[in-house]
């Protein structure tokens, strides 16, 4: 398959690299503001990403300098606005749809890369995605308190989400920016890295993701998000019925490979590696 996608795109570029999509917010001029354009085509590029079998994990980035400097303000919310309620709702819908409805469980795992700008509404879709890294050099930033609103869009929940309370309320409430270091720190992220090393380092656990069964690591993820807000019986159960489920499902056969290897064979250790996938 073709390693560009069918979709016609302006401010959104993706590059398929032996199965590794890396889908990059062009709208470098802006700080990759995120405008109702770049919106829809990115809820376009995940919709035809997810179906394609050439692509196995997907790095969320920027162009330039920054990752994003959130919701673009002049096109996402004064120009939307005086075109009515109806079009506001569309907007917003679009807008919401691929950075947290589509990211929080979509079937592929995804990676955000954070290579430098990181404001606002920029946060959502970082907290959606699986996994995130960022430079030590970036710059990340709740600055809606300085222009008189409230992090809104689910900015504010997808902060909740990773950040503990103190934390998050210190930055939403002063606005104060802060580095990549801190991020890691305060578990927005999952590593800071020196910018020179950001782009082989996203990629080198991107590469560990596409050696694992992709349906198994399918079900695990979502498991995971679906029953960390659950009490412990109903957890149970869910995870028990995804478990069946993943196994009934899997054409990889990969609970009774991994079985019989360790078991049988004694080709491998589960805790120091994975099952041979071509066996």
């Amino acid at each position: 398959m073709s390693d560009t996608v069918e979709t016609q795109l302006t401010v959104v570029d993706v590059k398929i690299d032996d199965r590794l999509a890396w889908v990059t917010l062009n709208r470098p001029e802006k700080r990759n503001a995120m405008s109702p354009t770049l919106n829809r085509e990115m809820g376009a590029v995940l919709d035809e990403l997810e179906l394609r079998d050439d692509v196995g994990v997907i790095v969320l980035t920027g162009a330039g300098e920054s990752f994003s400097a959130g919701m673009d303000l002049k096109e996402y919310f004064r120009e939307t606005e005086k075109q009515g309620a109806l079009q506001v709702a569309k907007v917003r819908k679009e807008a919401t749809d691929w950075m947290w409805r589509r990211l929080l469980h979509y079937p592929k795992p995804t990676i955000a890369m954070v290579n430098g700008w990181c404001f606002g509404g920029a946060f959502t879709p970082l907290v959606g995605c699986d996994l995130a890294f960022a430079a030590d050099e970036a710059t990340f930033g709740l600055s809606e308190i300085n222009w008189g609103i409230i992090p809104a869009g689910n900015v504010t929940r997808a902060v909740a989400e990773v950040m503990n309370h103190r934390d998050s309320l210190y930055y939403i409430m002063t606005g104060e920016p802060f580095d990549g270091r801190k991020a890691a720190e305060m578990g927005l992220v999952n590593r800071s890295v020196p910018a020179a090393e950001l782009r082989a380092h996203t990629e080198a656990v991107a590469r560990t993701l596409l050696d694992k069964n992709p349906t198994v690591l399918r079900f695990a993820k979502n498991a995971y998000k679906y029953v960390k807000t659950m009490d412990w019986d109903t957890a149970e159960v869910v995870l028990g019925t995804m478990a069946a489920t993943s196994a009934s499902s899997d054409p990889e056969r990969g609970r009774q490979k991994g079985m019989s290897q360790f078991l049988d064979e004694k080709s491998y250790r589960p805790g120091l590696g994975g099952y041979r996938r071509d066996a």
